[in-house]
């Protein structure tokens, strides 16, 4: 422990304070008890030794009020005190923090209202609550964890906030504290463009805590790439939200070229129109022709001999 002039000094003048208190207290219990005796060797040597304690009390009395008043003094004649104040002024160098006023002026304020809005439940969806039991406003709920499957324990399998397409479902997982059994809590999965693609809104019956889980499985054509979001509500209150995204290319484009391939083969009843080629056969007819055998009774004239 290091103690300079001044704290040594007040340290030496504090004990002899509470030697001064110690020692009257035993010089007066000391009298009081040699003045019952009846013996008077036990009384005188009492009776002394309390005289004893009250002078060394006395004594102690001037001793403080040397320490309090003179030593300090001078020892500092002996000892003069080294001038350790120059650290001050190092504080001179504050003046130069004045031009990160201008650091200031930079956050703009307009980033908040983005975040400042609370999720709400749809009504179409609170009008489908069925509890009575008042939510408790106590209960809290951790951030949600995203994965593609979960144990027994309701803990997340390879949990992730990116996934890629093909998707069919998505469990979230956390755990809660303070919830009241029958009352109305809700999750609600929402995509980027503000579509609600799941929501589940049932009386809570999972104890007052522990952990618990979600999930939301619809068709892959529902499941476009993006931003994803699960709000979780107890009754009308949020809780906690989520976010992930769902990455890869997603072959929107198949269910178009199946429609230009069935517009296609239309123009193919023009070949059709070849069957028109198939009356090629009327000129078959030139068979007509063959009926020149008349010109063969040439025969006759040689009939004239």
């Amino acid at each position: 422990m290091n103690l300079d002039i001044h704290n040594t000094v007040q340290l030496a003048f504090l004990l002899s304070i509470f030697g001064i208190a110690l020692s009257l207290l035993l010089g007066m219990r000391s009298l009081k008890a040699g003045m019952n005796l009846m013996y008077f060797k036990k009384r005188r040597d009492l009776i002394g030794r309390g005289w004893r304690y009250i002078f060394i009390g006395i004594g102690l009395v001037v001793c403080a009020y040397l320490l309090n008043s003179y030593v300090e003094p001078a020892v500092y004649r002996v000892f003069p005190p080294s001038p350790t104040i120059t650290i001050k002024p190092s504080i001179t160098t504050t003046t130069s923090v004045t031009p990160t006023l201008t650091v200031t002026m930079t956050p703009s304020v307009t980033p908040t209202p983005e975040i400042s809005y609370t999720p709400v439940i749809p009504s179409d969806i609170e009008i489908r609550f069925t509890s009575v039991v008042t939510p408790n406003s106590e209960t809290v709920f951790s951030p949600v964890q995203f994965a593609m499957a979960i144990d027994d324990e309701y803990q997340p399998v390879n949990p992730s906030i990116e996934f890629e397409y093909p998707v069919n479902s998505i469990y979230i997982t956390f755990s809660y504290d303070k919830m009241l059994e029958g009352s109305q809590w809700s999750a609600i999965w929402y995509r980027e463009d503000g579509e609600i693609i799941c929501y589940e809104t049932i009386p809570w019956d999972g104890g007052t805590g522990g952990y618990g889980y979600s999930y939301c499985s619809a068709s892959s054509e529902k499941w476009l790439a993006g931003e994803y979001e699960v709000q979780i509500f107890s009754g009308l209150t949020w809780k906690v939200s989520g976010r992930f995204t769902i990455t890869g290319e997603i072959p929107t484009s198949v269910a178009t070229s199946t429609n230009t391939h069935t517009v296609g083969p239309s123009p193919t009843l023009t070949p059709s129109s070849t069957q028109t080629i198939t009356l090629t056969p009327t000129i078959t007819n030139t068979p007509l022709p063959t009926r020149t055998p008349p010109p063969t009774d040439t025969r006759w004239p040689t009939a004239t001999p």
